[in-house]
C-alpha cells in the first residue's frame, strides 16, 4: 500500500505553491564540482544516435532531447522540474495570482488524475470540484497512463470555453461528469472578517504572492481601526500550498517580535545557507518600496492566536506555522500540515525557459526539519463534527515518490502506521458504503463541500471556543492523538565535513543579507505537478 499513491505533485498551474529562494548561480558545466562523466555522455550520445537510426518513424531532435531533460531533472524528487516555454510563462504568472484555467491543484494517482485542492472563488471550487476526486476522463478522452503535463494540457484553454471532466469519487463510489466553463483567475490570497460580536479577527490566507504581504498589511490595519478591542486572531492555512518564500517570512513577521528567526535553510552551495528574520530586508520584494508592516499596531504582536492547519497546508504554509508554533506565538490546531520542508529555485535557462530545482532544507526556529513529516497540531481537531474518516487517505509528501527523506528523524515509524491505517479505513469505508441506503447515498451526493469561513466550518468554530475559554472537541483520529514514536535516523548525523544546521540556526555571514527579490514560487501543492 505504501506505493499505492504515486506521482504526486502539488505544483498547480497558476497557484504556485512552493518556497523558492531567487539564487544567481551558474549552470554552466565549467562551473560544476567534478569532472563530467565523459563515458555516460558517450553512452547518452549513442542511445540518442541508435535512436534516429532504428526507431519506428523519425523523432524530433529536440523533442527528443527535451524530454532527456525533463526526464533527468523529474528523477530527482517530486518538486523539480524542467520548465518549457509554457510552464516557465505559467509559473511567473501563478505567484502574481492570476492565470488562465479551472483553478485546480492536481496530482497523479495510480495513473489517473487527483485533485489535491480546488482553489476558492474558481470555476472548478463552484463547479463542486473537491479534494481526493479522481478525474478520470477529460472531455471523453481517457487520461489513465496519461503524463500530468499533457492531462493538464487538456484540461487547460481559452477563458469562455467548456471542459467536461469525468469524476471518480471514492468517498460516494460513483463516478460522474462535471462540465466547466474555463476562466482567467484572478486568486485573492487575504481574506477577512470578523466574529463572535467583532472581538476574533479571521485571516484568511490562499497563498503566498507577490502582494500577500502588502495585501496583509492593509487588512490588519483596518481591522484594528474599526476593532480596537480585538480580544483573538485566527490565521486560517488551510488549503494553503505555499508560494514565495518572502511572502512566508513576512506573513509570520506581523506577528512576531522584530528580528525573530523565522526560518533558515541548508544545502550545497553557500547562497543556500540562510537565516530569514522577521525584518523587512528578509520579506521585501522588488514590488515593495516601504515596509508594509511599519505601521502595524503592536496589538498584533501578543493577542492570543491560533493557526488553522490541514493536510493540504504545505511549503510556505508550514513555515509560517512552525515559526508561530515555535516561538510560542500561536497554538496550532486542526491537522498535521503537509510535511514539504525543502527549497526550490527557478533558474532561467534562455529568455523563456528554466528550471526549477531543489536547492535546500527549510528548518524552523529550533531547528528542526518537518520534510515528510509535517507540522503536528497543538491541539488536533477534525473538520467534520461526526469526525474525518479518511486521515490515513490524504496524501502527503511522505506518500509521494522519490521525497527527500528527513535527515533527523526515521520515517519508518509513521509510514508503517499510516500503511496499516490506510488499510482499516478503505476496509471499514467499504464495509460503510455497502450499507447505506440509495437516499443516503444521494443526500452525500447533494451535500457541498464546507465552506472556509462559514458557520458551518467547524474546525473553525473550535478555534472560536478555544479563544473564549471554551471546550474544543478534539480529535480522535489515531494518526494525530497517537503519532508513532520516531527513532533517530541513520543520516541524521552528518558524515565528516559535511553541514548540516545546529539545534539554533547560526546567522547569516556578515553582509550576508537573503536575497532582496522573490520570484516564482513553485506550487502546493500543492507538491512538482501542474494545476489547470
Amino acid at each position: 500500500m505504501r506505493k499505492t499513491l504515486k506521482n504526486i505533485s502539488l505544483v498547480s498551474v497558476g497557484l504556485v505553491a512552493g518556497v523558492l529562494a531567487t539564487l544567481q548561480i551558474s549552470a554552466t558545466a565549467q562551473n560544476s564540482s567534478g569532472p563530467l562523466p565523459l563515458d555516460q555522455l558517450r553512452l547518452m550520445a549513442d542511445i540518442f544516435g541508435q535512436i534516429k537510426r532504428e526507431y519506428v518513424e523519425p523523432v524530433d531532435d529536440k523533442k527528443l532531447l527535451t524530454e532527456a531533460i525533463k526526464g533527468m531533472v523529474a528523477s530527482l524528487d517530486p518538486h523539480s522540474a524542467y520548465l518549457d516555454e509554457k510552464d516557465f510563462k505559467e509559473l511567473q504568472e501563478g505567484t502574481r495570482g492570476r492565470f488562465a484555467g479551472l483553478g485546480i491543484e492536481i496530482s497523479q494517482e495510480e495513473g489517473l488524475v487527483k485533485v489535491i485542492n480546488p482553489i476558492e472563488d474558481t470555476p472548478a471550487f463552484r463547479a463542486g470540484i473537491q479534494p481526493g476526486d479522481l478525474i478520470t476522463r477529460i472531455d471523453d478522452k481517457p487520461v489513465r497512463g496519461l503524463p500530468l503535463e499533457q492531462a493538464v494540457k487538456r484540461m487547460r484553454g481559452e477563458p469562455g470555453t467548456k471542459v467536461t471532466l469525468t469524476i471518480y469519487r471514492k468517498s460516494e463510489e460513483r463516478t460522474f461528469p462535471i462540465s466547466i466553463t474555463r476562466a482567467e483567475i484572478r486568486v485573492q490570497s487575504v481574506k477577512t472578517k470578523m466574529l463572535d460580536n467583532n472581538t476574533i479577527g479571521w485571516v484568511r490566507l490562499t497563498s503566498f504572492q507577490e502582494r500577500t504581504v502588502a495585501d496583509l498589511g492593509r487588512r490588519l490595519n483596518d481591522m484594528a481601526q474599526k476593532n480596537p478591542n480585538l480580544k483573538g486572531i485566527i490565521l486560517d492555512l488551510r488549503n494553503n500550498g505555499g508560494g514565495v518564500l518572502q511572502g512566508a517570512v513576512g506573513v509570520a513577521a506581523a506577528f512576531l517580535p522584530e528580528d525573530s528567526t523565522v526560518v533558515s535553510t541548508n544545502g550545497q552551495v553557500p547562497d543556500a545557507k540562510r537565516v530569514y528574520k522577521a525584518t523587512f530586508n528578509n520579506y521585501r520584494l522588488s514590488s515593495l518600496e516601504d515596509d508594509p508592516l511599519k505601521d502595524l499596531p503592536a496589538l498584533y504582536k501578543k493577542v492570543p492566536m491560533i493557526v488553522l492547519t490541514n493536510a493540504y497546508s504545505a511549503s510556505a504554509s508550514e513555515i509560517v506555522a512552525g515559526a508561530l508554533q515555535d516561538h510560542h506565538r500561536a497554538l496550532i490546531m486542526g491537522k498535521t500540515t503537509f510535511g514539504k520542508g525543502s527549497v526550490q529555485t527557478v533558474r532561467p535557462l534562455t529568455n523563456d525557459t528554466g528550471i526549477k530545482l531543489t536547492i535546500a532544507y527549510y528548518y524552523t526556529p529550533t531547528g528542526k526539519s518537518i520534510q515528510a513529516k509535517g507540522i503536528r497540531p497543538d491541539i488536533p481537531v477534525d473538520q467534520n463534527p461526526e469526525g474525518d474518516p479518511d486521515d490515513a487517505l490524504i496524501t502527503r509528501e511522505i506518500d509521494t515518490e522519490r521525497h527527500l527523506h528527513n535527515k533527523q528523524e526515521s520515517e519508518e515509524p509513521e509510514m508503517n502506521e499510516r500503511e496499516q491505517r490506510r488499510v482499516e479505513e478503505l476496509r471499514r469505508l467499504e464495509e460503510e458504503n455497502a450499507k447505506k441506503t440509495p437516499e443516503e447515498r444521494e443526500k452525500e451526493r447533494r451535500k457541498k463541500p464546507v465552506e472556509f469561513g462559514s458557520a458551518d466550518d467547524f474546525m473553525l468554530q473550535q478555534a472560536i471556543a478555544q479563544l473564549d475559554g471554551q471546550p474544543v472537541k478534539r480529535s480522535k483520529s489515531r494518526l494525530e492523538t497517537n503519532p508513532p514514536a520516531d527513532k533517530p535516523a541513520k543520516s541524521a548525523t552528518p558524515k565528516k565535513g559535511a553541514s548540516a544546521p545546529a539545534a539554533k540556526p547560526a546567522a547569516p555571514a556578515p553582509g550576508k543579507q537573503p536575497p532582496a527579490s522573490a520570484p516564482i514560487g513553485e506550487p502546493l501543492g500543492t507538491p512538482t505537478g501542474k494545476a489547470p
